[in-house]
Formats: structure tokens, sequence, C-alpha cells
């Protein structure tokens, strides 16, 4: 140990082993050690920043802080809290660096929650996530326990009256004291945990006030039920009890843990959703040895040089270059296009991408982390991190109510005291709890939670799937729509689009196809597939092939009806002596587009003719995009297709602006140049090469019918693939902001004029008075007029 000294991560505060550390930087004549990547990048941005947070907390490079980072650091069993500095405490779930998506200067070891905005932090590296949440199963098994016993208390509440003759208050009030207790303390303890958090860091959210309501209602009803004489006479029954909230207390509790399961769940998908991404690479790789032998490794023990083999079918396990044989490859992972592309030796493959056919020998080239699988996975982890939640107005307006609200139940308190009638202090409590109760955010917290899941519900029926709340928020400003191609405006799947045959060839469109699609039935390349349905559409009779051949991917021959039918590129059938292939036909040919991709057949050695295949446009592109620009959406389309085909299809969708044969970090790179443009920006995508993009952008629309990654990084999802749901997710977008506006101005209006009235204002000019029954009356009547309106979105024409 002595002569490899641990070191610590100036970031995070980790405990390095330099031999193996994921980084190092040098800096003031020091060198530093990393425990990943991304910690040395934050470090390169601003070391000073890193390098004063960890003089503050005693650390000095080069030597151990253990009994430091115990006394500094001791996690809580259920919700340990972020520090706003580099922690220096021990390792837990697996060591990882977690910080906050809003805050990026919150960095702990271990997940947790902001102690800024009360958010779950989110693991820096994407490689160490765990498989389960802790926080979700700990938050999921609160609300039930919350929720059982809830109901009871919320019964009793309700049906008190008409029980009085059976159970009196005070023992009714003791039986919810019973069943609320462990809602609150147990069941709310993260709440009140962030809430003292908020406090110490004066950083008012929505929890400090969930904090405030919950517990002011449940201080005040303990103190009725075992204290009820304190009370003045004129707010206790005959019977001499003072009225009790517990059920304001355990209900309120009980919903929030509610959000909180759906947004934990929301995220625990997201994080699927990149394990997908990882597991497009196999577990092992065939090594090849220096004498030719051949054993199955761990993907992990695959280094830069090894010569591995690739069968047909199975998936390319690092990036690298083909050094014996050829294929055609499926990068559809990569580019988006389902075309799979020939490869021979000397070309270059990637990483997690389908072998199609063939079989080949590569060198490893990029492995681990450096593979464009891994990066593709990196950039889909940092988009979602960058992108920060809605800022909702209540969370803007809290940083000033939460201070008003208590200034105005301290003040309250302070005016009855000294100027009320007798018994003073009794006056002075109820006033100020009187203002707490009506200031419990209840109709706040409901106001935008209530119009998103009608509108979510609403979408459903359209068609529309909205995720998250900032994306029905933003897609009402977008300006800015960019739409990839394939499997978007496109079907995804190629088509013949047309046969021509050639000047001599002496037979017919119909004998061309029936010779070519008899070949292909034997093969499982698109080209060929999409050959064989045009023959079954026609209901032509195919034969069964005799000596079938197939070069690698680069095309077939075949015996059907006793000829020799070669199909392949110009370049392949120039290359079995088969001369002038295309220039048999005239470039008028081609003219109905640059997108198709021409299939070259030769019967007998002979040019016969050529099948024209491509991915045909869809059906209601041309009518969405229309809509779209008719609002006043800059369209945008990108594809990782040729430059020829793209602009094919721009122009037929009346397109002007197009750029091909981009990558998807390059995707990812175009968003966000229109987002530095100042443009509020949407992408639509279907798969997984689109998936940064769709996390980068202010909203990511994913068709439902493309893959499951592309679906879980957007927050809007057209179920039927029609972008004609943009359409619709636009208005009800509308819809949901104009009704989520109304909530919260109801809301606050509610608070504005509830909040003086409770504090005793208006007392001696209008005797006035608001006791906390009545506040609490006020509450739940301002919560069921904010469920009414949002109900109304049900009704919303799309």
């Amino acid at each position: 140990m002595q002569g490899s000294p641990k070191r610590k991560d100036p970031v995070c505060g980790m405990t390095v082993d330099p031999s193996s550390a994921a980084g190092k930087a040098e800096h003031g004549g020091k060198t530093y050690y990393f425990c990943s990547k991304r910690c040395a990048e934050r470090f390169a941005q601003d070391p000073e920043k890193f390098l004063t947070a960890l003089g503050a907390a005693g650390m000095e490079h080069g030597h151990s802080a253990g009994a430091q980072a115990h006394a500094a650091y001791e996690p809580s069993m259920t919700m340990p809290t972020a520090r706003l500095t580099a922690p220096t405490g021990p390792s837990t779930t697996k060591g990882a660096c977690y910080t906050c998506p809003m805050h990026p200067e919150v960095v702990q070891i271990g997940p947790g929650v902001c102690p800024k905005c009360g958010m779950a932090l989110e693991p820096m590296d994407v490689f160490a996530e765990a498989e389960s949440d802790p926080e979700y199963d700990s938050m999921r098994r609160r609300f039930w326990w919350s929720a059982a016993l809830s109901l009871p208390v919320l019964l009793l509440s309700m049906l008190g009256e008409s029980m009085g003759q059976r159970l009196a208050p005070p023992t009714r009030d003791l039986i919810e004291f019973v069943l609320a207790t462990p809602v609150v303390l147990w069941g709310g303890r993260p709440f009140f945990q962030r809430f003292w958090a908020s406090l110490v860091n004066r950083s008012p959210n929505m929890f400090t006030l969930i904090g405030l309501g919950t517990g002011a209602a449940y201080l005040e009803s303990v103190v009725a039920t075992f204290f009820p004489q304190i009370f003045p006479a004129s707010f206790r029954g005959v019977n001499g009890a003072a009225p009790v909230y517990f059920e304001a207390a355990a209900v309120i509790t009980t919903l929030v843990l509610l959000g909180q399961v759906l947004e934990l769940r929301a995220r625990q998908r997201t994080s699927g959703a990149i394990r997908a991404l990882l597991n497009l690479a196999p577990q092992q790789a065939h090594l090849l040895a220096a004498n030719g032998a051949e054993k199955d490794v761990p993907l992990d023990q695959v280094k830069r040089g090894d010569r591995l083999r690739v069968r047909p079918g199975e998936r390319i396990p690092v990036d690298g270059v083909i050094r014996e044989g050829a294929s055609a490859v499926d990068e559809s992972m990569v580019t988006g296009e389902p075309m799979p592309v020939e490869k021979s030796t000397g070309d270059n493959v990637t990483g997690g991408t389908l072998n199609s056919s063939g079989s080949f020998v590569m060198e490893a080239q990029r492995v681990g982390s450096e593979t464009m699988l891994a990066q593709i996975v990196k950039l889909v982890s940092d988009a979602q991190r960058s992108r920060a939640p809605m800022q909702r107005l209540a969370d803007h307006v809290a940083a000033y109510f939460v201070p008003a609200v208590v200034l105005a139940a301290v003040l309250a308190f302070f005016g009855w005291f000294f100027f009320g009638p007798e018994p003073h202090f009794a006056h002075a409590l109820v006033a100020a709890v009187s203002v707490l109760i009506i200031a419990c955010p209840c109709a706040l917290g409901l106001a935008t939670p209530m119009s998103i899941m009608v509108a979510v519900g609403r979408g459903a029926h359209a068609g529309v799937l909205v995720r998250n709340a900032e994306a029905l928020e933003t897609l009402a400003k977008v300006d800015t729509l960019v739409v990839d191609k394939t499997g978007t405006l496109t079907e995804g799947k190629p088509h013949v689009i047309r046969i021509w045959t050639a000047p001599d060839a002496r037979m017919d469109e119909s004998e061309i196809l029936r010779l070519a699609a008899s070949v292909e039935r034997a093969s499982e390349h698109p080209l060929a597939r999409a050959i064989v349905t045009a023959a079954q559409e026609r209901k032509i009779i195919l034969e069964e092939p005799k000596e079938f051949r197939s070069a690698g991917g680069l095309g077939v021959e075949g015996q059907v009806s006793g000829r020799t039918v070669t199909i392949g590129s110009a370049d392949y059938l120039e290359s079995l002596g088969v001369k002038d292939a295309a220039e048999r036909f005239d470039d008028s040919v081609f003219a109905v587009g640059e997108s198709l991709t021409p299939v070259f057949i030769a019967v007998d050695s002979k040019v016969a003719g050529v099948i024209a295949v491509a991915d045909q446009i869809k059906n209601h592109a041309p009518q969405a995009l229309k809509s779209l620009r008719e609002e006043g959406l800059r369209v945008v389309m990108l594809t990782g297709d040729r430059r020829e085909a793209a602009t094919a299809v721009a122009r037929a969708l009346g397109l002007d602006d197009a750029e091909a044969e981009v990558l998807p970090h390059q995707k990812k790179e175009v968003v966000e140049r229109l987002k530095k443009e100042g443009r509020i920006v949407a992408m639509a995508g279907d798969g997984i090469n689109d998936a940064p993009a769709l996390a980068a952008a202010d909203v990511g629309i994913a068709m439902g019918t493309g893959t499951d990654v592309a679906i879980e990084n957007a927050g809007i999802t057209l179920l039927r693939g029609d972008l004609r749901g943009i359409v619709r997710a636009r208005k009800l977008s509308r819809a949901a902001i104009r009704n989520i506006k109304q909530n919260l101005t109801w809301a606050f209006l509610y608070n504005v004029i509830g909040i003086p009235i409770a504090a005793g204002v208006f007392y001696r000019l209008f005797g006035w008075l608001l006791s906390p029954m009545l506040a609490s009356a006020a509450m739940s009547f301002s919560s069921v007029s904010v469920i009414a309106n949002a109900l109304r979105l049900r009704r919303v024409k799309l």
C-alpha cells in the first residue's frame, strides 16, 4: 500500500487507486486521480472550484482522511441528504457518485435527495447504476402503509358527527391520533427531512410547504387532543373538545407519497432503457489465438488488437476492422437505416450492430467505454441529466410564499398575544395555526398534477402518450421540429418501387420479378424480402432455387427453370463477368428519385433488368408536415442515409432543411446548435440512434412503432406512429397549460384572500375571524375547485 498510496477523487471524494483510476489530471504541479471519466471532465472544466471545496473539507493531496470522513458524513438509513460540496465520507450503493440534475454542484457518494430542490439524485456514471432503486422501494412501502392507515382516519372524520352518540369526540380524536401518527411521522419522514434541508440551505420549495402544512395540522391536532383546555371556549364544542385535523395531515402525506412513487418509477423505467442499450453488446466474444484456436471469452476481457470471429446472426462485440471475410451488417442502431451495409476486408464495423449474413474475422480497435455503443449510452445519460425539470410557477413563488406565510403566522400570533382579548395565548395560537392550515399547499400541490393527470388520460385516447409534465408544457412553446427520416417520415421498410427490363431482355417485368424472387426466397437480406413480398403481392408462383449461393451480402446466385439467375449490385455483376450492367439503362430510368436502391438482375450472364427498392414516405407525412408548417414551425429533417436519398425525400415533402449522413452524436449536436440559436426544439424519431437527440431536445417525441429505448427517452410518444399526433399533442399541450395557469391562479388567490382572514386582519373592521375548522373547510373547497377545473380537460377537442 505504501508503494501505491490511495488518493482522493477531488470531485466526489472517493478513494481511488492510481493504478486503476479512470482518469488523471495535472494541476498546480500535482497529479489528481478520478474514479470515473465524468469526474475527470468536471474537474477539467473548473479545477479551482473542486480544490477549494477539497481544502474546506480538510483534505490534503495524497493524505488519508478516513476518520474525518466518518465524522463528516453519516448517511441516513432511508434518505441520505447530499452535500453542497464534494463529500468526504465512505461510499454507499456501489460507491457511485450521484448528482442533482438541477444543481450539479450537489455531489455525494450513493443515492439520496438534493437539499436544494428535493429531487432524487442521478448517478454520474450510468454504467455503475444499480438495477434496483432502494428509494423507490422505500417510498412504495411507505405509501401503501400510509394509505391503509389514512383511509379509516378520513372515514372517522367524515362520519364523526353521525357517530357522535356511539363514539365521543375525545375517543374519536384519540383513535385518529393513533392511526395518523405513523403516517405523518414515519410515512412523511422523508418530506420532513427535505423540509429541514430546505431551511438549512435557505432554499424554499414544495417540500417546505408540505412540511409546514402537515406539521402545523398534526401538531395543532395533538395539542387539541391532549390539552383542549388551552383553547378558548369559542373554539371548542359543547363537550369541550377542540377541532382536530389528523385527516388533513394524513391524507396530504399519503398523496405526496403517491406522487413520489410515480416519479421514481418513471426514473426507473428510463434507467431500464439505458440498460437495454448496454445489453445490445453480446456478453461474450469468439477470440482467435495466434495458432488459430478459438475460445469464448467475456466481453470485458477483449483487448485492443485481439482477433475475433463473428458468425452470421450474431451482434458484433466491439468496434474494429474486418481482416478476413465479408458480410452484410445491419447498422440501423447507428444510422437508423434498415438496409444492411455490405462489408468486406478493410471495412470498419461497430460494436452492437448485427451481422446479417456471412462470417468474418475482425480486429478489435475500440473496447469497453471507447466503443460507439458505450458513447451512445453516455450521450443519452448526459442529455437526460442536463435537461432540467419543468420550472413550475409554484416553485418560483414558493421562495417568497413560504417566508410570507411564516411571517404572517408569526405576526398573527404576536398581534393576538399582545392586542387580542383574553386568553391571549390561546387566541394567538389559534390564529397562527389557522394561517398555517389555510396556507397548506393542498390546492397548490394539486393544481399542476391534476391537470397533467387528466391531460395525459385525454391524450392517451387520442394516441398521444405524455411521459412527463415538462414535455407537455414545453411542447406548446416549440418553434422548431427536428424529424428523423427513417421510420418517422418513411415506413422504415424497403419496398419494390418499379421494375425495368433491359432493351434486349425478351422478357417482361413479371418474369424478371419471378426469377429474382425465386432466388431471393432463400435469402434473409431485407432487399431480398422486399422482392419476395412484391412477387407475393402480385400472386406470382415462385420456384425453389437450385445451387443457391450467397456472396456475403454482395449478391446471390441460383438456378431457376434451368437458367442461371444472378442478383446484386452493378459492381457485383461486373465481378462475375456481366459487363456494363448500369450503362444498359438510360439515366431517366432513375429519375423517380435518388432515394431508391437499384438491384440488377442477370439471366445466363446477360443483364435482364433492374428492380428499384426504396423506403416509402408515410401516407400521412405530407399532410402532417403541412399542418405543422402552417402553425409556424420550422421543420428540419435529419438522416444517416445518403445525401441523394435525403434530398429526394425532402423534395417530395416540401422541406427546405435537410441534413444527411448524420451519425447519432451529430444528431444531438444539431439539436444543441438549434437550441443555442434561441430556438425551442422538439425532436421526433424512432430508433436507438435517435435516443441521444431525443434526450437533448426540449421535447423528445418518439414513434410508438419504434424502439423501446427511443420511447423511454422521449417525453411524448405517438402510439400510432402518426405524425399528425404532434398536431394533436400541441393542442393538448395548450389546453393543459391554460388549465394549469387557471388552477394556480385560483390556488394563489385563495391564499392571498384566506391568509389575512385567518390572521384576523379584518376582525376589528368586520368581525371576521377564521377558526382552524373553517380554515380546513376552505382548504378542502379550494382543492375541490382545482380538481373540478382539471376534469374539464376530458372534454377538450383534439
